[in-house]
């Protein structure tokens, strides 16, 4: 039996001006969660929103006081970064991902999506005609919404049928010989489905940039995330693999979000490789005036644009955690595995009442458990299953909404606590009886 009749939840998509539940954003998807909960009492098992439950990373706490308590709040940021986050932001590439850049192209920035955000600008204007972003899907919907507001074109594919060296090469020359891709963008591990990209795909994609001249935009925001290996080691194998080891056109971005529970303080780097950082080109310097060197324009003429940088005391923090990490004092990993442990139960969970993972391996092993994963149930669509969730008080969002053209949800496990899995199974145990014959 549903939790939510129909008439409610359309009256609840009308409160929230919401014309849809099924395609749904993230932020609206929240508001007629909270709507729900808050007109029956009922309590909502929100797989909804990627925000991070975990403890807040003390040692970026401390750091942030002290620099505040030293006066440093009463100056303007510096639109690079402070020294110290710079090079610990250099040092820390060096430790887990095992590549040099240096400090002047460890960039501060006020989250990744700022740093997405200016990526897009300086990329598709450094070169006439190069004017197109390649997004490897599912993805963030947000980095979509960017371009929209900035009115720049994309292309994007499904990368469900295309795994592996061959058939993922193939695929990319299909968009890269056009000559207008000037970026390409992915998270790993993925947001929505926690594939990772393995060691022969990242050759391909950082081998075809640099035969096309295309940007790599590594999102990073779960970094060492992918707990089937230990990466968290500093300065000893195995690094985290990236396509940066086989090209120089790339930015790497690091988000303090979820690796160090810092989401609230807005902190992230944009890492730029010392040989794009150092590029000159002649369309920047025409419409930036500033030399033309894509660092110097990422830096000054569009991200300092965007929010005048990043707050001085957070970075300090930053660098904090950072150099902790460094030093083998900060072991993030396992400050964040608790997630890896509620996806392990909550897919059990699910799947033990009829779901199925949809994105359920990489090219050579079944797909990790983490922050998020990938949900289906028979032959229901995306939108349908997202609405008859929600009936059941469990709230997510499509897997069309991430540009995969596959069926099913994604689902997180940030908000998903111990307690919450009796819960969980009740109303999975409940929607398989009421569905059994749509698997």
């Amino acid at each position: 039996m549903k939790l939510f009749s129909d008439e409610l939840i359309a009256r609840a998509c009308k409160a929230c001006h919401v014309q849809d539940i099924g395609h749904a954003t993230i932020g609206e998807t929240i508001l007629v969660s909270k709507f729900l909960q808050k007109e029956t009492g009922i309590e909502m098992v929100r797989m909804d929103q990627g925000s991070p439950s975990l403890p807040i990373n003390r040692i970026g706490v401390r750091a942030e006081q002290d620099a505040l308590e030293m006066g440093f709040g009463s100056s303007y940021p510096h639109a690079q970064g402070i020294p110290e986050l710079c090079n610990a932001a250099s040092r820390f590439v060096k430790a887990f991902i095992n590549i040099d850049i240096k400090p002047d192209g460890c960039i501060a920035t006020t989250g990744s999506v700022a740093a997405s955000f200016g990526s897009f600008i300086a990329c598709t204007q450094r070169i006439p005609g190069k004017d197109k972003v390649l997004f490897i899907d599912p993805g963030f919907p947000i980095q979509k919404s960017q371009l929209r507001v900035l009115g720049i074109g994309w292309e994007s594919f499904d990368i469900y049928n295309y795994r592996g060296a061959k058939k993922l090469k193939a695929k990319l020359e299909e968009y890269f010989k056009r000559g207008d891709i000037a970026a390409i963008i992915y998270s790993n591990p993925n947001n929505p489905a926690w594939i990772c990209l393995e060691e022969e795909e990242l050759a391909v994609i950082g081998k075809l940039a640099t035969k096309y001249d295309v940007v790599v935009l590594e999102d990073l925001a779960y970094f060492c995330m992918d707990f089937r290996k230990d990466f968290a080691q500093p300065y000893k194998a195995p690094f985290i693999p990236t396509a940066a080891k086989y090209t120089d056109n790339y930015i790497l971005m690091l988000s303090a979000s979820k690796i160090f529970s810092y989401a609230g303080q807005r902190i992230a780097l944009c890492c730029v490789s010392d040989k794009l950082y150092a590029r000159q080109y002649p369309s920047l310097d025409s419409r930036y005036h500033d030399t033309g060197t894509f660092g110097v324009s990422l830096t000054s003429s569009i991200l300092y644009m965007i929010t005048s940088g990043c707050t001085t005391s957070t970075q300090y923090g930053y660098a904090a955690m950072l150099n902790a990490a460094c030093d083998g004092n900060n072991n993030f990993r396992e400050d964040v595995i608790e997630y890896a442990r509620r996806a392990k139960w909550m897919k059990e969970i699910f799947c033990k009442n009829g779901f199925h993972i949809v994105y359920d391996r990489d090219v050579t092993q079944e797909v990790g458990d983490g922050f998020f994963f990938s949900l289906g149930y028979g032959n229901m669509g995306s939108e349908e299953l997202v609405r008859e969730l929600i009936s059941y008080g469990i709230s997510s969002i499509s897997l069309s909404t991430t540009g995969s053209e596959q069926n099913g949800i994604r689902a997180c496990s940030a908000m998903i606590t111990q307690d919450m899995y009796r819960l969980l199974e009740e109303r999975t145990e409940q929607f398989d009886i009421d569905h059994r014959d749509a698997r």
